[in-house]
């Protein structure tokens, strides 16, 4: 039996196990299973690692993307060393472990397929972050791959992030893409969305919500009334999954899109 599955605490609902599990059945993948890890602290990784000896891939979700790498051996250059979390580890027949950050694989494929569809191109954009957590910093790396220029939102001014507060008209119309990288707006919280001068935005710009439930967020909703294009994190969450299976199942992985 190989085993994979997601720690995190609390793990109340799990995008991934359903995935995985509906994956399995679809692709008639024998002898594989899926299972939810809740871990009160990564003092029990070690433990879990020690007692399935069948573990063969893991996902990571909040709050241990950035601390779970204290317990790892090795990160892949590529994505979690630049990142600095984890969001997939791959476990190896010897009972080593290596982080990757499959977050940035599945936000960058699937804004380049977006903006493709659109006839847009990556280069006629300049980006929003609104937020500056574990999220925003695969967004970050994502789009300076793309040569996106990007500037960070954030709930106070600092060098490197602009506060809400200092949104003006020029700041928004010469961002055309906006970014929602915090939790705001996901089930059952729906009626929340980042604070954001919407009445500045134009059917030229583009709103991507990472989350992806409810699948149209008020952020999204806002845009859309508008005139803007939307998108939520589904996608993102389908391609992120599918780089962790290949990372769990392949000798090398190659961060190419």
């Amino acid at each position: 039996m190989n085993l994979y599955g997601l720690i995190g605490y609390p793990l109340t609902h799990s995008f991934s196990k359903r995935y995985f599990t509906d994956k399995f059945i679809r692709e008639k993948i024998k002898e594989s299973s899926y299972e939810l890890f809740e871990l009160k602290s990564l003092e029990e990784l070690p433990e879990l690692l020690k007692k399935k000896h069948d573990l063969r891939g893991l996902n990571v979700t909040i709050p241990y993307k950035k601390d779970v790498i204290a317990y790892l051996d090795d990160l892949d250059d590529a994505s979690a060393e630049r990142i600095g979390a984890v969001n997939t580890i791959k476990i190896y027949a010897d009972g080593s472990t290596k982080g990757f950050n499959t977050d940035y694989y599945g936000f960058q494929q699937s804004l380049v397929e977006w903006l493709d569809k659109r006839g847009e191109a990556c280069a006629s954009f300049k980006a929003l972050i609104l937020g500056n957590g574990g999220a925003a910093k695969a967004v970050q790396v994502a789009l300076k791959d793309l040569g996106m220029e990007y500037q960070i939102v954030s709930r106070q001014h600092s060098d490197d992030c602009v506060s809400y507060e200092g949104l003006t008209q020029e700041v928004i119309e010469s961002h055309r893409l906006i970014i929602n990288t915090t939790p705001l707006g996901t089930f059952p919280n729906t009626e929340e969305c980042p604070m954001i001068p919407y009445q500045w935005i134009t059917r030229g710009h583009y709103l991507y919500d990472l989350v992806y439930n409810p699948a149209e967020t008020l952020f999204m909703k806002k845009g859309s009334e508008q005139g803007a294009a939307v998108m939520n994190g589904l996608k993102m969450l389908e391609l992120q999954a599918e780089k962790a299976w290949e990372i769990w199942n392949t000798e090398e992985n190659l961060w190419s899109i």
